[in-house]
């Protein structure tokens, strides 16, 4: 009895080492250019909720947006201007069609890693108090966007009204 309860608990312990181990991750130490952001800043990213999904024609591209807790429950309370260490990641996946349903198509490759963080310490020289990173994929490896954070801005101030957001908390309602 003892023993089938050891091999029991063993067994359970390398299962749940096994699950850990898969959902752990190490990200490349890459740091973004003037926001000096870094990849690493978003270490876990893969247990944030995702809160959207958008299609970005121009680039054949779809994102699934996801939030830490801070930016989750801000976007669920819908929020006027987010908290302090609210962090957005855009994860940009290229497209292919399903083998098995021609008719739709399935996230295929990630292209690039975007992520916006609200640090109104560090980020207020453009008024919008969110840095930006973004993490290209280029033949399997990660690299920093070397163009900068410009882009970044230039595209969010469209929306500023929305503190600088596309993004809002797509109801299942």
């Amino acid at each position: 009895m003892k023993k089938s309860l050891l091999i029991a608990l063993f067994a359970s312990l390398t299962y749940a080492n096994d699950v850990y181990q898969t959902h752990k991750t190490t990200l490349p130490d890459l740091k973004m250019p003037e926001s000096n952001l870094t990849f690493k800043m978003i270490e876990g990213y893969q247990d944030y909720k995702i809160v959207a999904t958008h299609f970005r024609t121009d680039k054949n591209e779809i994102r699934y947006i996801l939030a830490n807790p801070i930016g989750y429950n801000a976007l669920k309370e819908k929020v006027k201007k987010m908290p302090e260490g609210s962090k957005i990641v855009k994860i940009g996946w290229s497209v292919k069609t399903m083998p098995a349903f021609p008719t739709a198509l399935e996230a295929d490759k990630i292209q690039r890693i975007e992520y916006m963080i609200k640090d109104s310490q560090n980020f207020n020289t453009n008024g919008d108090h969110w840095g930006y990173a973004r993490f290209v994929k280029k033949e399997g490896k990660y690299m920093a966007w070397d163009k900068g954070t410009k882009g970044c801005i230039s595209c969010h101030s469209a929306v500023k009204e929305t503190d600088y957001l596309f993004t809002k908390l797509q109801s299942t309602h």
